[in-house]
């Protein structure tokens, strides 16, 4: 397991959706590796952030505007 293998994986990790192997190898990189550590710590506590968020009601109108402000900057970055 390295950084990379580890970022590969942070989706799975926080779904409960890896084997005991690969959080076992996690758990190992992890434990040498303080960059990987503070990326998982980090991620679980926005995680929990917006577990906890309360939920705005935003206009249709500005809805499309924020839809269409992000699409144009993805394609934008291509």
């Amino acid at each position: 397991m390295n950084c990379t293998d580890l970022l590969s994986h942070l989706s799975d990790y926080f779904d409960d959706q890896l084997s005991e192997e690969l959080r076992e190898e996690i758990s190992v990189h992890t434990a040498g590796c303080q960059h990987c550590r503070v990326v998982l710590n980090t991620t679980h506590q926005t995680i929990e952030v917006y577990k906890g968020a309360e939920l705005y009601e935003v206009s249709p109108g500005l809805r499309d505007r924020l839809h269409d402000a992000i699409m144009a900057r993805c394609f934008a970055k291509k």
